[in-house]
């Protein structure tokens, strides 16, 4: 188990607000144990730059959540920006981005389609007929994330990802 807690960053829609919130309470535990501290940019106060903001959370997270719906494919800031800076940290080994499919959309040929996803089999959440249990499984697999041993680098884990041709391989990030 990490003896500081990971930073983790929510990359979603406003319109997927409420699922976010969903998740959020089913992360608490990982939160109560001081396995993970979250943030999302309902955390900025008044008067702070939001811009700024989301730039400095996103840039020391270490576990960034791509919650994927069609309104997030639709946002040209969740997709242009803050997915594509997750997907650098992803590639440069400074995070872990775990794609968490919230709603039906057709997201299979996006950037992060070689990342494995969550819920498992990247079943959307709100498509199981017990969502509780979608976002528990959500939930563990980011425990497993979160509690696999860190190398000598503070972000270093070994994932799964998926090469081209569809076929795993395993990375250090």
């Amino acid at each position: 188990m990490p003896t500081e807690s990971l930073k983790l960053f929510y990359c979603y829609a406003h319109a997927d607000a409420r699922l976010r919130k969903r998740l959020d309470d089913h992360l608490a535990i990982l939160k109560r144990e001081g396995i993970i501290s979250e943030w999302h940019d309902g955390d900025i106060s008044a008067g702070q730059e939001w811009e700024e903001e989301i730039h400095q959370h996103l840039q020391s997270a270490q576990i960034i959540l791509l919650l994927i719906s069609s309104s997030f494919l639709a946002s040209d800031y969740c997709y242009d920006i803050e997915m594509q800076k997750a997907l650098e940290k992803q590639d440069n080994g400074t995070a872990h981005v775990i794609p968490i499919i919230l709603r039906e959309c057709d997201w299979k040929i996006a950037p992060f389609r070689k990342l494995q996803a969550l819920p498992s089999n990247g079943k959307p959440a709100t498509m199981w007929g017990n969502k509780d249990a979608a976002f528990a499984d959500i939930a563990r697999g980011i425990r497993e994330v979160a509690e696999k041993p860190r190398g000598t680098s503070s972000t270093e884990v070994s994932q799964t990802i998926y090469d081209e041709k569809n076929v795993p391989r395993v990375d250090k990030w």
